[in-house]
């Protein structure tokens, strides 16, 4: 039975948060450690109360019996879970941003010569509009005493040949053993061989494009002689998956902008930030020190960071967004991203520089690999357990949470609402319940598998490059990933409408508890529909729009005149103010780029479409417009307002994609 006083109670404390997080914005500051401190250490008493009344009071008693089987079930994975969020708490107590230290020490080595870097792109299957943005943008960076070399693991003859038009070095190999790695690695030992070894690399992937000044704000914090590598955030010029699929891109971040923004910088202030591996800037002498890239997990990236410091080198991190890239742009190359990411990680648990392996790391070091760990090994695991477990008591009266909801509003609710307050204040409102989920929910089943294979059989598993590129002009339906979700909604729905009609069957048995399970079957519900809507991928228009209105001049018919451009692309700009016939030739003045040749391709309602027709000058200037810019590009934090209108139009228009694929 509920009783109202418990009730209210238990509703005063969520009041009280709420209270709290209308007013704490005015005075708090996240760059202060003592601040971090006070709202994370309340956030670990609340969970670990939270998880002591869920041992103590929710489980069923001891017996072989399905319902204790499920229900310490459960309370394991949330413990597991638990332990990871409680790593990441105190991770994100201290937060490090070396902004001005750069500032501080631009040009360390004056009056001495500018130190030597030699770029490094990895490539292997990317198409040459992918690989030309990031050679120009290469060529471009401000830094003087560079070097650009292509590293084509696809032996490509086009490829060579472009890179000899464009005046960058290219390098290909034999064969393609360990990966990525081993393309560098052989790269490196071509650079060793020199009489006049660089003093840095940088590593670039395919799709990344520097911005002018990535070389000499990374080279500033090289000023410690202690520093074997700079690593930079990575941003993103075009939506991901789930922001494109579920239209969010203009309201809702990236998924990996909480991880770049908020996390490495708090990892950092504990100096065990890692590398990523594009948009990093490496100390020569260091890579030899340590034998090259370590070969020994397919994520190289984070297993050079532990290589390095067993070596006595450190890792830092630069906050600024230098460069852009290409997040990955179908589901299944999202998936297929992130699952390889899984299994390498826990490759190096398992290697010879884990957490529990005899070398020189510091404690800190292998505690940063136990929280990757427990973060692969629990979230996704934890995300389809949640799925699944009120589906025993829909459909076998097993009660998996004994509990008053007066209890769950106490326990559960206070520290759910403290974290998302504590959360939000520390990320800009980057935890958006529903949305976040989905994002797991996505790849949860192919990256759990990977969590625990790679847990009890590291090696011996085949991997897939990521896709980028490609043709995306089309609806496309991902109905293998679908289908499962579907059928669970079905199956949930199916279990509730059980409930509901039956209440002898199950929902009667329960008591209070019925509530519980009510909720997080309605919430379960919620986040299944999102997930079917996030299956179906939108068609993507062309990458890297600038849609901000400019004046620009315009020549046709011999008639020059000022009218306001948007929706610049590499190919086509959109005018408006005046209409022209379609085939109109003539010409528009962009900055930095010059008089470009152009026709009217089509009309609108208040303007033209037109195709543009750069030569190869304009169109290198135009790369460089578009992605070598001193800017952030994508979005940085939630519109939290934005973002509901543009979910409801998205679900509005997703019914008119049925049976389209």
């Amino acid at each position: 039975m509920i009783y109202p006083s418990e009730l209210g109670s238990s509703f005063n404390q969520l009041a009280l948060i709420l209270g709290i997080a209308v007013v704490i914005p005015f005075v708090f500051d996240k760059s202060k450690t003592s601040h971090r401190v006070v709202m994370l250490s309340i956030a670990m008493v609340l969970a670990l109360r939270y998880i002591y009344w869920r041992a103590t009071e929710t489980v069923a008693p001891f017996g072989f019996t399905l319902d204790w089987a499920a229900s310490w079930a459960l309370l394991l994975l949330e413990l597991l879970a638990l332990i990871g969020s409680l790593s990441a708490f105190v991770i994100m107590m201290r937060v490090k941003s070396r902004s001005d230290e750069a500032t501080e020490n631009a040009n360390w080595w004056a009056p001495r010569p500018d130190p030597s870097v030699v770029l490094l792109i990895a490539t292997y299957n990317e198409e040459l509009d992918v690989l030309e943005r990031s050679i120009i943008g290469a060529k471009a960076l401000k830094h003087p005493n560079k070097e650009v070399i292509v590293l084509d693991d696809g032996r490509r003859d086009w490829l060579r040949d472009y890179c000899a038009s464009a005046e960058v070095g290219y390098l290909r190999r034999p064969d393609n053993k360990d990966s990525k790695a081993g393309n560098i690695n052989h790269a490196l030992a071509r650079l060793a061989e020199r009489e006049t070894p660089p003093d840095f690399v940088a590593v670039l992937d395919a799709d990344f494009v520097p911005h002018r000044g990535f070389l000499r704000r990374s080279l500033a914090l090289f000023h410690d002689p202690d520093v074997g590598l700079v690593q930079t955030p990575q941003h993103f010029f075009n939506a991901d998956p789930i922001q494109h699929n579920l239209g969010v891109s203009r309201s809702y971040p990236d998924e990996q902008r909480f991880f770049f923004d908020h996390m490495q910088p708090s990892r950092d202030a504990w100096g065990i930030a890692f590398c990523c591996g594009t948009s990093s800037v490496i100390r020569f002498p260091a890579l030899q020190d340590i034998g090259g890239f370590p070969t020994e997990s397919i994520t190289e990236d984070f297993m050079l960071t532990l290589a390095l410091q067993n070596g006595g080198w450190k890792t830092v991190y630069l906050n600024e967004a230098l460069t852009e890239g290409l997040a990955p742009e179908g589901l299944k190359e999202y998936v297929t991203q992130r699952a390889r990411w899984c299994l390498g990680l826990m490759q190096i648990a398992r290697g010879s520089l884990g957490p529990f392996a005899t070398n020189n790391l510091r404690l800190r070091d292998r505690w940063s690999v136990l929280d990757s760990v427990f973060y692969w090994l629990t979230t996704f695991t934890f995300r389809l357990a949640a799925l699944v477990f009120p589906l025993l008591y829909w459909y076998g009266n097993i009660t998996v949470v004994n509990a008053q909801l007066a209890d769950v509003v106490s326990y559960f609710g206070a520290y759910y609402l403290w974290i998302l307050l504590t959360l939000n204040l520390l990320s800009r409102g980057h935890v958006v319940p529903v949305l976040n989920d989905v994002s797991q929910l996505i790849g949860a089943y192919p990256i759990a598998r990977s969590a625990i294979t790679g847990l009890i059989k590291p090696y011996g598993h085949p991997f897939s490059v990521t896709a980028k590129g490609g043709d995306r002009s089309k609806i496309v339906v991902q109905w293998r990933m679908m289908v499962p979700f579907a059928l669970l909604l079905a199956i949930t729905l199916g279990g509730l409408v059980l409930g509901v009609l039956f209440d002898r069957f199950a929902f009667f048995d329960a008591g209070d508890g019925k509530w519980v399970i009510l909720f997080w079957t309605l919430y379960n519900l919620v986040v299944l529909s999102v997930t079917l809507v996030a299956c179906v991928e939108l068609p993507r228009r062309e990458r890297h729009v600038a849609d901000a209105p400019e004046r620009v001049r315009v020549s046709f018919e011999g008639e020059q005149m000022d009218l306001w451009m948007t929706n610049l692309t590499l190919d086509h700009a959109r005018l408006r103010g005046r209409q022209f016939e379609i085939g109109t030739r003539g010409t528009i003045e962009l900055e930095n780029v010059g008089a470009v040749a152009t026709y009217v391709s089509a009309k609108s309602r208040d303007g033209v479409r037109l195709q543009l027709l750069p030569d190869d000058t304009q169109r290198a200037a135009l790369l460089l417009r578009f992605y070598t810019e001193d800017n952030t590009p994508g979005i940085s934090n939630v519109r939290m307002s934005a973002m509901l209108r543009d979910v409801a139009r998205r679900f509005t228009f997703s019914s008119n994609t049925k049976g389209r694929g």
